[in-house]
C-alpha cells in the first residue's frame, strides 16, 4: 500500500507542484492587495486627520487675526481723534453760543436760569443743533468731563487750546464741525477696513510657516536614529513652531505701526479733502434725504478709491499700510523692534515684505477690500444714521448697500447727521464690541482671500529648524486641504471663491 501511495505521488507530483504553485501565489496576492487597501485605509485616515488640524489651525488663526484688530485699533483711533477734535469746536460753539444768550438776558436772569437758558431756551437752529448734540450722548465722555469741570487745572489747561488760536465765527466753525465729523467717521472705516486685511496677510503668512514647520518637522525622520532627541514638536514649542526666527516674526508683526500712526493720517488727508469737495457746500441747517446722503457718501468714496473698476483696481493702497523701503528701519526703531534707526531687514524678513507687498498690490486685496468697505460704510449709514438721525425703525432685511436704501424719502437736518457721525466715530474705532468689527468679518470673500494667503506658496517656505525642505507629497497634501494654487494666486483666489458659491 506504501509502494502504491509513492507510485501515485510520483505520477501526480507536477499537478501538485502547479497546485502548489497557484496557491502560494494567491496567497501572496492576497496578501499583497490586502496590504495595499490597508495603505490607503491608513493614508486616507492620515489626510483627513491632517485636514482637520490644518482647518482647526486655520480657523483659530482667523480668531487670532479678530482679537488682534480689536486690540490694536484704538491705537489709529486715538491718533485720527487727535487729528481731528471734532470736540473742541463742539466746546467752542457751546461757549459762543452761551455768550450770545448771556448778551441778550440780564445779569440777575443768569444767575437764576444760566443752565436752561443755554439749553432750554435755545430756540433758533443752532441752539436745537446743539442741544442734538448733548442730549442725545453724542459729545465724548471725556468732553463732558471737561465741559463739567467747574475749575482746577483741566480747566485751565483747555483755556490756551482756544485762546491761543484766532476767534473763529460760527459759520466757521460749524464747516469745521461738519468736515471734521465726516471725515473722522469715514477716515476710521477706511482704517478699520485695511487694519482687518492686514492683519489677515500677516497671520496667516506666520500661521503657514508654523503649520509647515511641524508638518515637516514631525514627517522628517531623524538623522541620527541612535540618538535620543529632546525636540519638543509640539504646538506649544512658540520658538519651533515659528521656524525658530521668532525676533524675524516678531519685526515683521511691528510694520502694523505704519499704519496706525503714518497712514491712518495720510489717509485722513485724502479723505478730509474729498469730503470738503463734497459735503463742503451743505449747511447743517438744511435738511436732506437718507438717499442723498448715501449719495454724497458714494461720491467721496469714489474720490478716495476710483470712480471705475479700473481705476479702484490702479489704486495703490500699499503706502497706507507698509513703510517705503527707506523708512522700514525707522518703523523698526520706533516699534521698539531695533535698537538703532540704520538697521536693515534680515533676508527672512525681506521675503515676508515682498509676499506681503504683492498680496496688498493684487486685484483679489482691491476687490475684497471694496466689499469690506461696503459693509462698513453700509452699516454706518444704513443702519446707524437711518435710526438714530432719520428715526427709520430697523428692519429684519439685512441693510441694503449704500446706494440701495429703505425709506431713503425721509428727511432730517444734517446737524441731525453730525451729531451720529461724531458719536459713530469712537464705536468704529473701540476696542471691544464694535459691531463695524463683526460687520467687516462677516463678509465671506474675506475667509477666502485669507484661506488663499495660508495655502498658496508653500513650495517656497524653507522651515529653519533643521534645514529640511518640504517634500513634494507634503506641500501638495497641505495645498489641497484648503485651496489648490496650481496656477499662482489668482487661480488660487478663483477656486476658492468657487468653493464658498458651492458652500452657498
Amino acid at each position: 500500500m506504501i509502494a502504491s501511495t509513492r507510485r501515485w505521488i510520483r505520477r501526480n507530483r507536477t499537478n501538485f507542484a502547479i497546485g502548489a504553485g497557484v496557491l502560494g501565489a494567491g496567497y501572496f496576492a492576497g496578501q499583497y492587495v490586502l496590504g495595499k487597501l490597508s495603505e490607503a485605509r491608513q493614508r486616507m485616515s492620515d489626510e483627513r486627520i491632517a485636514k482637520e488640524n490644518l482647518r482647526r489651525r486655520f480657523e483659530q488663526n482667523q480668531e487670532d487675526c479678530s482679537y488682534t484688530v480689536l486690540a490694536i485699533l484704538p491705537t489709529a483711533t486715538e491718533n485720527i481723534i487727535e487729528a481731528l477734535p471734532v470736540e473742541q469746536v463742539l466746546e467752542e460753539l457751546q461757549k459762543q453760543k452761551a455768550q450770545k444768550v448771556a448778551r441778550s438776558v440780564g445779569p440777575s436772569e443768569i444767575a437764576s436760569s444760566a443752565a436752561p437758558s443755554v439749553t432750554d431756551g435755545a430756540t433758533d437752529d443752532d441752539g436745537k443743533s446743539l442741544t442734538s448734540f448733548q442730549s442725545e450722548g453724542y459729545v465724548h465722555a471725556s468732553q463732558i468731563a471737561d465741559t463739567e469741570s467747574g475749575s482746577g487745572e483741566g480747566q485751565e489747561l483747555e483755556k490756551p487750546l482756544i485762546s491761543d488760536k484766532p476767534k473763529k465765527s460760527k459759520a466757521q466753525l460749524w464747516n469745521e464741525m461738519k468736515i471734521g465729523s465726516i471725515s473722522r467717521a469715514f477716515t476710521l472705516l477706511y482704517t478699520l477696513s485695511l487694519l482687518t486685511l492686514l492683519t489677515r496677510i500677516q497671520l496667516n503668512l506666520l500661521g503657514r510657516r508654523n503649520y509647515l514647520a511641524s508638518v515637516v518637522s514631525l514627517a522628517s525622520p531623524p538623522t541620527e536614529a541612535s540618538k535620543i532627541s529632546l525636540e519638543n514638536h509640539d504646538d506649544d514649542n512658540f520658538e519651533h513652531a515659528y521656524g525658530n526666527d521668532f525676533e524675524t516674526n516678531r519685526r515683521y508683526l511691528s510694520l502694523s505701526w505704519w499704519l496706525l500712526h503714518r497712514g491712518c493720517i495720510d489717509l485722513m488727508r485724502k479723505v478730509t479733502t474729498a469730503v470738503k469737495e463734497v459735503f463742503g457746500s451743505l449747511n447743517p441747517r438744511e435738511e436732506i434725504t437718507l438717499e442723498k446722503l448715501s449719495e454724497l457718501t458714494l461720491e467721496v468714496r469714489k474720490k478716495v478709491e476710483g470712480a471705475t473698476d479700473e481705476l479702484r483696481r490702479q489704486k495703490k493702497w500699499l503706502p497706507h499700510l507698509l513703510p517705503p523701503p527707506d523708512q522700514e528701519s525707522y518703523v523698526l526703531h520706533e516699534s521698539g523692534m531695533a535698537e538703532s534707526s540704520t538697521s536693515t531687514p534680515s533676508p527672512s524678513l525681506r521675503r515676508l515684505i515682498d509676499e506681503t507687498s504683492d498680496l496688498i498690490d493684487s486685484p483679489s486685496f482691491t476687490h475684497v477690500l471694496t466689499l469690506l468697505l461696503d459693509a462698513a460704510f453700509s452699516h454706518l449709514i444704513d443702519t446707524k444714521i437711518s435710526q438714530q438721525a432719520y428715526k427709520i425703525p430697523p428692519t429684519s432685511a439685512t441693510p441694503a448697500r449704500v446706494q440701495e436704501i429703505v425709506g431713503a424719502d425721509a428727511k432730517a437736518k444734517v446737524a441731525s447727521s453730525l451729531a451720529v457721525f461724531c458719536r459713530q466715530a469712537h464705536a468704529i474705532g473701540s476696542g471691544a464690541n464694535n459691531d463695524y468689527a463683526a460687520a467687516v468679518e462677516s463678509v465671506n470673500d474675506l475667509e477666502a482671500f485669507a484661506a488663499v494667503v495660508y495655502s498658496s506658496n508653500f513650495e517656497f517656505e524653507a522651515p529653519e529648524a533643521g534645514g529640511t525642505q518640504p517634500t513634494e507629497s507634503t506641500t501638495q497634501s497641505v495645498r489641497q486641504s484648503l485651496v489648490e494654487p496650481d496656477g499662482g494666486f489668482e487661480s488660487a483666489w478663483g477656486k476658492a471663491l468657487a468653493k464658498e458659491d458651492g458652500v452657498k
